[in-house]
Protein backbone atom coordinates (compact mmCIF):
# COMPACT_ATOMS: atom_id res chain seq x y z
CA UNK A 1 0.00 0.00 0.00
CA UNK A 2 1.50 3.37 -1.06
CA UNK A 3 2.07 6.27 1.35
CA UNK A 4 -0.44 8.37 -0.59
CA UNK A 5 -3.12 5.69 -0.09
CA UNK A 6 -2.35 5.33 3.63
CA UNK A 7 -2.48 9.10 4.06
CA UNK A 8 -5.77 9.27 2.16
CA UNK A 9 -7.26 6.40 4.15
CA UNK A 10 -6.18 8.00 7.43
CA UNK A 11 -7.73 11.37 6.57
CA UNK A 12 -10.99 10.09 5.13
CA UNK A 13 -11.38 6.94 7.25
CA UNK A 14 -12.30 5.30 3.96
CA UNK A 15 -11.12 1.71 3.57
CA UNK A 16 -12.52 1.41 0.06
CA UNK A 17 -11.29 4.11 -2.30
CA UNK A 18 -13.40 2.60 -5.08
CA UNK A 19 -16.65 3.87 -3.58
CA UNK A 20 -17.04 6.90 -5.81
CA UNK A 21 -20.12 6.67 -7.98
CA UNK A 22 -20.14 10.42 -8.70
CA UNK A 23 -17.01 10.18 -10.89
CA UNK A 24 -16.04 7.72 -13.64
CA UNK A 25 -14.83 4.28 -12.47
CA UNK A 26 -11.45 4.77 -14.12
CA UNK A 27 -10.81 7.87 -12.00
CA UNK A 28 -11.46 5.96 -8.77
CA UNK A 29 -8.01 4.40 -9.06
CA UNK A 30 -6.40 7.81 -8.66
CA UNK A 31 -8.60 9.20 -5.87
CA UNK A 32 -6.01 8.63 -3.06
CA UNK A 33 -3.24 10.25 -5.11
CA UNK A 34 -5.40 13.18 -6.22
CA UNK A 35 -6.80 13.70 -2.72
CA UNK A 36 -3.29 13.81 -1.23
CA UNK A 37 -1.87 16.12 -3.90
CA UNK A 38 -4.86 18.42 -3.54
CA UNK A 39 -4.42 18.66 0.23
CA UNK A 40 -0.68 19.36 -0.14
CA UNK A 41 -1.32 21.93 -2.87
CA UNK A 42 -3.97 23.69 -0.77
CA UNK A 43 -1.75 23.75 2.31
CA UNK A 44 0.88 25.70 0.40
CA UNK A 45 -1.58 28.15 -1.17
CA UNK A 46 -3.35 28.80 2.15
CA UNK A 47 0.02 29.58 3.75
CA UNK A 48 0.95 31.88 0.85
CA UNK A 49 -2.38 33.69 1.22
CA UNK A 50 -1.71 34.23 4.92
CA UNK A 51 1.80 35.56 4.35
CA UNK A 52 0.56 38.08 1.76
CA UNK A 53 -3.11 38.86 2.43
CA UNK A 54 -4.71 42.05 1.05
CA UNK A 55 -6.71 42.75 4.19
CA UNK A 56 -3.78 42.38 6.57
CA UNK A 57 -0.11 42.01 5.62
CA UNK A 58 -0.28 43.68 2.20
CA UNK A 59 -2.10 46.65 3.71
CA UNK A 60 0.61 46.80 6.37
CA UNK A 61 3.38 46.73 3.75
CA UNK A 62 1.76 49.51 1.70
CA UNK A 63 1.51 51.58 4.87
CA UNK A 64 5.23 51.04 5.39
CA UNK A 65 5.77 52.27 1.83
CA UNK A 66 3.68 55.40 2.60
CA UNK A 67 0.97 54.51 0.09
CA UNK A 68 -2.10 56.80 -0.14
CA UNK A 69 -4.91 55.75 2.18
CA UNK A 70 -7.38 55.39 -0.69
CA UNK A 71 -5.01 52.93 -2.38
CA UNK A 72 -4.84 50.77 0.72
CA UNK A 73 -8.63 50.85 0.94
CA UNK A 74 -8.87 49.48 -2.61
CA UNK A 75 -6.90 46.29 -1.88
CA UNK A 76 -9.77 43.96 -0.90
CA UNK A 77 -12.21 45.20 -3.59
CA UNK A 78 -9.51 44.85 -6.26
CA UNK A 79 -8.75 41.31 -5.13
CA UNK A 80 -12.41 40.27 -5.09
CA UNK A 81 -13.45 41.95 -8.32
CA UNK A 82 -10.30 40.83 -10.14
CA UNK A 83 -10.78 37.20 -9.10
CA UNK A 84 -14.55 36.98 -9.58
CA UNK A 85 -15.68 39.00 -12.58
CA UNK A 86 -13.46 37.46 -15.33
CA UNK A 87 -14.50 33.88 -14.57
CA UNK A 88 -17.58 33.81 -16.77
CA UNK A 89 -15.53 35.05 -19.72
CA UNK A 90 -12.98 32.23 -19.48
CA UNK A 91 -15.20 29.36 -18.34
CA UNK A 92 -16.38 28.58 -21.89
CA UNK A 93 -12.79 28.47 -23.11
CA UNK A 94 -11.81 26.16 -20.26
CA UNK A 95 -14.62 23.78 -21.23
CA UNK A 96 -13.19 23.45 -24.74
CA UNK A 97 -10.11 21.73 -23.26
CA UNK A 98 -10.41 18.11 -22.19
CA UNK A 99 -7.66 18.58 -19.54
CA UNK A 100 -8.37 21.57 -17.30
CA UNK A 101 -5.76 21.32 -14.56
CA UNK A 102 -3.29 23.20 -16.75
CA UNK A 103 -5.32 26.39 -16.33
CA UNK A 104 -4.81 26.27 -12.56
CA UNK A 105 -1.13 25.41 -12.97
CA UNK A 106 -0.45 28.35 -15.30
CA UNK A 107 -2.51 30.65 -13.09
CA UNK A 108 -0.42 29.67 -10.05
CA UNK A 109 2.79 30.37 -11.97
CA UNK A 110 1.46 33.83 -12.85
CA UNK A 111 0.63 34.41 -9.18
CA UNK A 112 4.12 33.29 -8.24
CA UNK A 113 5.61 35.74 -10.74
CA UNK A 114 3.49 38.60 -9.32
CA UNK A 115 4.78 37.84 -5.82
CA UNK A 116 8.42 37.75 -6.91
CA UNK A 117 8.10 40.97 -8.90
CA UNK A 118 6.35 42.74 -6.03
CA UNK A 119 9.14 41.69 -3.68
CA UNK A 120 11.73 42.98 -6.11
CA UNK A 121 9.96 46.35 -6.33
CA UNK A 122 9.80 46.66 -2.54
CA UNK A 123 13.50 45.85 -2.21
CA UNK A 124 14.82 48.04 -5.04
CA UNK A 125 12.44 51.01 -4.91
CA UNK A 126 10.96 51.26 -1.39
CA UNK A 127 10.85 55.05 -1.45
CA UNK A 128 9.18 55.47 -4.84
CA UNK A 129 5.48 56.34 -4.83
CA UNK A 130 5.12 54.50 -8.14
CA UNK A 131 6.07 51.26 -6.38
CA UNK A 132 2.81 51.17 -4.41
CA UNK A 133 0.73 51.61 -7.57
CA UNK A 134 2.68 48.90 -9.38
CA UNK A 135 2.13 46.50 -6.46
CA UNK A 136 -1.62 47.16 -6.58
CA UNK A 137 -1.57 46.59 -10.36
CA UNK A 138 0.25 43.28 -9.79
CA UNK A 139 -2.43 42.40 -7.21
CA UNK A 140 -5.03 42.89 -9.95
CA UNK A 141 -3.10 40.55 -12.29
CA UNK A 142 -2.69 38.11 -9.40
CA UNK A 143 -6.44 38.21 -8.73
CA UNK A 144 -7.43 37.67 -12.37
CA UNK A 145 -5.14 34.62 -12.44
CA UNK A 146 -6.77 33.47 -9.20
CA UNK A 147 -10.21 33.75 -10.80
CA UNK A 148 -9.19 31.67 -13.82
CA UNK A 149 -7.63 29.09 -11.53
CA UNK A 150 -10.79 28.96 -9.42
CA UNK A 151 -12.94 27.82 -12.36
CA UNK A 152 -10.38 25.17 -13.24
CA UNK A 153 -10.00 24.04 -9.62
CA UNK A 154 -13.70 23.45 -9.02
CA UNK A 155 -14.07 21.60 -12.31
CA UNK A 156 -11.03 19.39 -11.69
CA UNK A 157 -12.29 18.71 -8.16
CA UNK A 158 -15.64 17.63 -9.55
CA UNK A 159 -13.88 15.26 -11.97
CA UNK A 160 -11.31 13.74 -9.61
CA UNK A 161 -12.76 13.79 -6.07
CA UNK A 162 -16.07 11.96 -5.40
CA UNK A 163 -19.03 13.46 -3.60
CA UNK A 164 -18.86 12.85 0.12
CA UNK A 165 -15.11 13.54 0.18
CA UNK A 166 -14.87 17.02 -1.35
CA UNK A 167 -15.76 18.79 1.88
CA UNK A 168 -13.11 16.81 3.77
CA UNK A 169 -10.54 17.56 1.09
CA UNK A 170 -11.28 21.29 1.25
CA UNK A 171 -11.22 21.23 5.05
CA UNK A 172 -7.82 19.51 5.21
CA UNK A 173 -6.40 22.05 2.75
CA UNK A 174 -7.60 24.73 5.14
CA UNK A 175 -6.50 22.91 8.31
CA UNK A 176 -2.94 22.12 7.25
CA UNK A 177 -2.60 25.57 5.71
CA UNK A 178 -3.80 27.00 9.03
CA UNK A 179 -1.20 25.00 10.96
CA UNK A 180 1.57 26.28 8.71
CA UNK A 181 0.16 29.81 8.95
CA UNK A 182 0.11 29.56 12.75
CA UNK A 183 3.79 28.66 12.79
CA UNK A 184 4.53 31.40 10.27
CA UNK A 185 2.49 33.90 12.30
CA UNK A 186 4.50 33.18 15.44
CA UNK A 187 7.74 33.59 13.51
CA UNK A 188 6.60 36.76 11.79
CA UNK A 189 5.54 38.41 15.04
CA UNK A 190 8.95 37.99 16.62
CA UNK A 191 10.98 38.37 13.42
CA UNK A 192 9.39 41.55 12.10
CA UNK A 193 8.93 43.11 15.52
CA UNK A 194 12.52 44.27 15.62
CA UNK A 195 13.22 44.58 11.90
CA UNK A 196 10.86 46.85 9.98
CA UNK A 197 12.68 47.07 6.64
CA UNK A 198 12.11 46.76 2.90
CA UNK A 199 14.34 43.65 2.88
CA UNK A 200 12.06 41.90 5.38
CA UNK A 201 8.92 42.64 3.38
CA UNK A 202 10.52 41.69 0.08
CA UNK A 203 11.41 38.33 1.63
CA UNK A 204 7.77 37.81 2.56
CA UNK A 205 6.82 38.29 -1.09
CA UNK A 206 9.60 35.91 -2.16
CA UNK A 207 8.43 33.20 0.25
CA UNK A 208 4.87 33.54 -1.04
CA UNK A 209 6.20 33.30 -4.62
CA UNK A 210 8.07 30.09 -3.81
CA UNK A 211 4.95 28.57 -2.23
CA UNK A 212 2.81 29.36 -5.29
CA UNK A 213 5.49 27.83 -7.56
CA UNK A 214 5.57 24.52 -5.70
CA UNK A 215 1.77 24.52 -5.45
CA UNK A 216 1.66 24.71 -9.25
CA UNK A 217 3.94 21.65 -9.52
CA UNK A 218 1.76 19.65 -7.13
CA UNK A 219 -1.47 20.49 -8.95
CA UNK A 220 0.08 19.64 -12.32
CA UNK A 221 0.73 16.11 -11.04
CA UNK A 222 -2.96 15.46 -10.30
CA UNK A 223 -4.21 12.60 -12.48
CA UNK A 224 -7.04 14.07 -14.54
CA UNK A 225 -8.63 12.05 -17.29
CA UNK A 226 -9.80 13.90 -20.43
CA UNK A 227 -13.31 15.27 -20.03
CA UNK A 228 -16.02 16.33 -22.41
CA UNK A 229 -15.22 19.32 -24.62
CA UNK A 230 -18.78 19.72 -25.81
CA UNK A 231 -20.51 22.98 -25.11
CA UNK A 232 -17.48 25.23 -25.45
CA UNK A 233 -18.77 28.75 -26.01
CA UNK A 234 -17.47 32.22 -26.80
CA UNK A 235 -17.47 34.74 -23.92
CA UNK A 236 -20.65 36.42 -25.23
CA UNK A 237 -22.46 33.11 -25.58
CA UNK A 238 -21.14 32.06 -22.18
CA UNK A 239 -22.69 35.15 -20.60
CA UNK A 240 -25.97 34.41 -22.39
CA UNK A 241 -25.90 30.81 -21.20
CA UNK A 242 -25.14 31.92 -17.64
CA UNK A 243 -28.08 34.32 -17.64
CA UNK A 244 -30.27 31.57 -19.11
CA UNK A 245 -29.27 29.20 -16.30
CA UNK A 246 -30.18 31.80 -13.67
CA UNK A 247 -33.57 32.31 -15.29
CA UNK A 248 -34.36 28.61 -15.57
CA UNK A 249 -32.74 27.20 -12.42
CA UNK A 250 -34.67 28.53 -9.43
CA UNK A 251 -32.50 26.65 -6.93
CA UNK A 252 -29.32 28.11 -8.40
CA UNK A 253 -30.87 31.57 -8.26
CA UNK A 254 -31.68 31.10 -4.59
CA UNK A 255 -28.15 29.84 -4.00
CA UNK A 256 -26.73 33.04 -5.53
CA UNK A 257 -28.86 35.17 -3.22
CA UNK A 258 -27.82 33.08 -0.23
CA UNK A 259 -24.17 33.26 -1.30
CA UNK A 260 -24.35 37.04 -1.64
CA UNK A 261 -25.90 37.47 1.81
CA UNK A 262 -23.24 35.14 3.25
CA UNK A 263 -20.64 37.76 2.31
CA UNK A 264 -21.68 39.58 5.48
CA UNK A 265 -19.26 37.30 7.38
CA UNK A 266 -15.99 38.42 5.69
CA UNK A 267 -17.31 41.98 5.38
CA UNK A 268 -17.65 42.13 9.17
CA UNK A 269 -13.89 41.80 9.66
CA UNK A 270 -12.82 45.41 8.85
CA UNK A 271 -15.46 46.76 11.23
CA UNK A 272 -14.25 44.45 13.96
CA UNK A 273 -10.79 45.92 13.34
CA UNK A 274 -12.24 49.43 13.79
CA UNK A 275 -13.74 48.30 17.10
CA UNK A 276 -10.46 46.67 18.17
CA UNK A 277 -8.50 49.82 17.34
CA UNK A 278 -10.38 51.58 20.10
CA UNK A 279 -8.58 49.38 22.58
CA UNK A 280 -5.22 48.92 20.93
CA UNK A 281 -2.54 50.83 19.09
CA UNK A 282 -1.90 49.95 15.47
CA UNK A 283 1.23 47.83 15.92
CA UNK A 284 2.56 44.62 14.39
CA UNK A 285 2.39 42.64 17.62
CA UNK A 286 -1.39 42.97 17.83
CA UNK A 287 -1.76 42.24 14.11
CA UNK A 288 0.31 39.13 14.74
CA UNK A 289 -2.09 38.05 17.46
CA UNK A 290 -4.96 38.38 14.98
CA UNK A 291 -3.11 36.19 12.45
CA UNK A 292 -2.45 33.59 15.14
CA UNK A 293 -6.01 33.55 16.54
CA UNK A 294 -7.56 33.23 13.07
CA UNK A 295 -5.16 30.39 12.23
CA UNK A 296 -6.10 28.53 15.42
CA UNK A 297 -9.79 28.94 14.59
CA UNK A 298 -9.16 27.62 11.09
CA UNK A 299 -7.24 24.60 12.38
CA UNK A 300 -9.89 23.67 14.93
CA UNK A 301 -13.01 24.27 12.86
CA UNK A 302 -12.08 23.20 9.33
CA UNK A 303 -12.04 19.39 9.89
CA UNK A 304 -15.39 19.60 11.69
CA UNK A 305 -16.91 21.81 9.01
CA UNK A 306 -15.52 19.53 6.30
CA UNK A 307 -17.11 16.36 7.62
CA UNK A 308 -20.40 18.12 8.30
CA UNK A 309 -20.30 19.68 4.84
CA UNK A 310 -20.03 16.25 3.20
CA UNK A 311 -23.19 15.25 5.06
CA UNK A 312 -25.06 18.54 4.62
CA UNK A 313 -23.39 21.65 3.25
CA UNK A 314 -26.62 23.57 3.90
CA UNK A 315 -26.45 22.72 7.61
CA UNK A 316 -22.88 24.08 7.71
CA UNK A 317 -23.99 27.25 5.93
CA UNK A 318 -26.70 27.88 8.54
CA UNK A 319 -24.42 27.03 11.47
CA UNK A 320 -21.73 29.37 10.13
CA UNK A 321 -24.29 32.16 9.86
CA UNK A 322 -25.36 31.40 13.42
CA UNK A 323 -21.78 31.65 14.67
CA UNK A 324 -21.40 34.98 12.90
CA UNK A 325 -24.62 36.25 14.53
CA UNK A 326 -23.23 35.23 17.93
CA UNK A 327 -20.07 37.20 17.12
CA UNK A 328 -22.15 40.26 16.24
CA UNK A 329 -23.99 39.98 19.57
CA UNK A 330 -20.61 39.85 21.36
CA UNK A 331 -19.40 42.90 19.43
CA UNK A 332 -22.54 44.85 20.29
CA UNK A 333 -22.10 43.92 23.95
CA UNK A 334 -18.57 45.33 23.93
CA UNK A 335 -19.70 48.41 22.03
CA UNK A 336 -22.55 49.29 24.40
CA UNK A 337 -21.08 48.09 27.70
CA UNK A 338 -19.82 50.55 30.29
CA UNK A 339 -17.06 48.12 31.29
CA UNK A 340 -13.43 48.84 30.42
CA UNK A 341 -12.05 46.43 27.83
CA UNK A 342 -8.51 45.72 26.64
CA UNK A 343 -7.40 44.54 23.20
CA UNK A 344 -7.43 40.93 24.39
CA UNK A 345 -11.21 41.06 24.74
CA UNK A 346 -11.26 41.42 20.96
CA UNK A 347 -9.56 38.08 20.33
CA UNK A 348 -12.69 35.94 20.92
CA UNK A 349 -14.51 38.15 18.42
CA UNK A 350 -11.99 37.42 15.67
CA UNK A 351 -11.87 33.77 16.71
CA UNK A 352 -15.65 33.40 16.33
CA UNK A 353 -15.70 35.19 12.99
CA UNK A 354 -12.82 33.07 11.67
CA UNK A 355 -14.75 29.90 12.57
CA UNK A 356 -17.84 31.26 10.85
CA UNK A 357 -15.88 32.26 7.74
CA UNK A 358 -14.24 28.82 7.48
CA UNK A 359 -17.67 27.19 7.59
CA UNK A 360 -19.16 29.65 5.10
CA UNK A 361 -16.38 29.07 2.55
CA UNK A 362 -16.51 25.28 2.83
CA UNK A 363 -20.29 25.07 2.66
CA UNK A 364 -20.74 27.30 -0.39
CA UNK A 365 -17.90 25.63 -2.30
CA UNK A 366 -19.09 22.11 -1.51
CA UNK A 367 -22.70 22.90 -2.33
CA UNK A 368 -21.86 24.55 -5.66
CA UNK A 369 -19.60 21.72 -6.82
CA UNK A 370 -22.06 19.03 -5.73
CA UNK A 371 -25.13 20.74 -7.16
CA UNK A 372 -23.87 21.95 -10.54
CA UNK A 373 -24.25 19.51 -13.50
CA UNK A 374 -20.94 17.97 -14.59
CA UNK A 375 -21.00 19.28 -18.17
CA UNK A 376 -22.03 22.80 -17.15
CA UNK A 377 -20.06 23.04 -13.91
CA UNK A 378 -17.60 25.69 -15.23
CA UNK A 379 -20.53 27.91 -16.26
CA UNK A 380 -22.27 27.49 -12.90
CA UNK A 381 -19.05 28.27 -11.03
CA UNK A 382 -18.19 31.23 -13.24
CA UNK A 383 -21.72 32.66 -13.16
CA UNK A 384 -21.78 32.42 -9.37
CA UNK A 385 -18.43 34.22 -9.17
CA UNK A 386 -19.53 36.91 -11.63
CA UNK A 387 -22.73 37.67 -9.73
CA UNK A 388 -20.81 37.84 -6.44
CA UNK A 389 -18.19 40.03 -8.12
CA UNK A 390 -20.89 42.50 -9.12
CA UNK A 391 -22.33 42.34 -5.60
CA UNK A 392 -18.83 43.09 -4.25
CA UNK A 393 -18.92 46.43 -6.05
CA UNK A 394 -22.12 47.23 -4.17
CA UNK A 395 -20.63 46.21 -0.82
CA UNK A 396 -18.01 48.95 -1.18
CA UNK A 397 -20.75 51.36 -0.11
CA UNK A 398 -21.67 49.45 3.05
CA UNK A 399 -19.12 51.40 5.06
CA UNK A 400 -21.24 54.52 4.66
CA UNK A 401 -23.55 53.09 7.33
CA UNK A 402 -20.77 53.38 9.90
CA UNK A 403 -19.86 56.89 8.78
CA UNK A 404 -23.46 58.09 8.96
CA UNK A 405 -24.93 56.12 11.86
CA UNK A 406 -22.06 54.39 13.70
CA UNK A 407 -20.84 50.83 14.31
CA UNK A 408 -24.00 49.70 16.13
CA UNK A 409 -26.19 50.13 13.06
CA UNK A 410 -23.48 48.58 10.89
CA UNK A 411 -23.54 45.44 13.02
CA UNK A 412 -27.34 45.36 13.04
CA UNK A 413 -27.34 45.67 9.24
CA UNK A 414 -25.04 42.66 8.85
CA UNK A 415 -27.11 40.71 11.39
CA UNK A 416 -30.20 41.33 9.23
CA UNK A 417 -28.35 40.05 6.14
CA UNK A 418 -27.33 36.85 7.92
CA UNK A 419 -30.83 36.19 9.23
CA UNK A 420 -32.15 36.62 5.69
CA UNK A 421 -29.38 34.29 4.46
CA UNK A 422 -30.58 31.53 6.80
CA UNK A 423 -34.20 32.01 5.77
CA UNK A 424 -33.49 31.85 2.03
CA UNK A 425 -31.21 28.83 2.50
CA UNK A 426 -34.27 26.91 3.67
CA UNK A 427 -35.51 27.04 0.06
CA UNK A 428 -32.38 25.35 -1.33
CA UNK A 429 -32.49 21.73 -2.44
CA UNK A 430 -30.71 19.18 -0.30
CA UNK A 431 -27.85 17.38 -2.08
CA UNK A 432 -27.99 13.61 -1.65
CA UNK A 433 -24.52 12.04 -1.69
CA UNK A 434 -23.96 8.66 -3.26
CA UNK A 435 -21.02 7.62 -1.08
Amino acid sequence: MSKKYKFYEYLTENTDSRICKSIPDFDCTYVPKNFTLNVANGSLTKLAEKIISPNLTLAWILSFLSAPVFLIGMLVPIKDVGSLLPQLIVSGKIRSFSIRKNFWTISALVQSFCMFLSGLLVYLYPNQNLTTYLIVFLLLIFSIASGIGSVSFKDVTGKTIPKGQRGQMLSYRSTFGGILALVAGLILVFFIEGENSSLTYSLLFAIAGILWFFAAILFYNIQEEPGSTKGGRSPINEVKEGISIIKKDTNFRNFLITRALLMAIPLLQPFYVILANKYSGDNWKNLGFLIIISSIAQIISSPIWGRLSDKSSLLVLRLASGFALFGIAYAIFILLSDLEFSFYWMLPLFFINAIAYAGARLSRKTYLVDYSPEDDRPTYVAMASTVIGIFTLITASFGLITEQFGLLYQFLFFAALLLLCILISLKLKTIHHEN
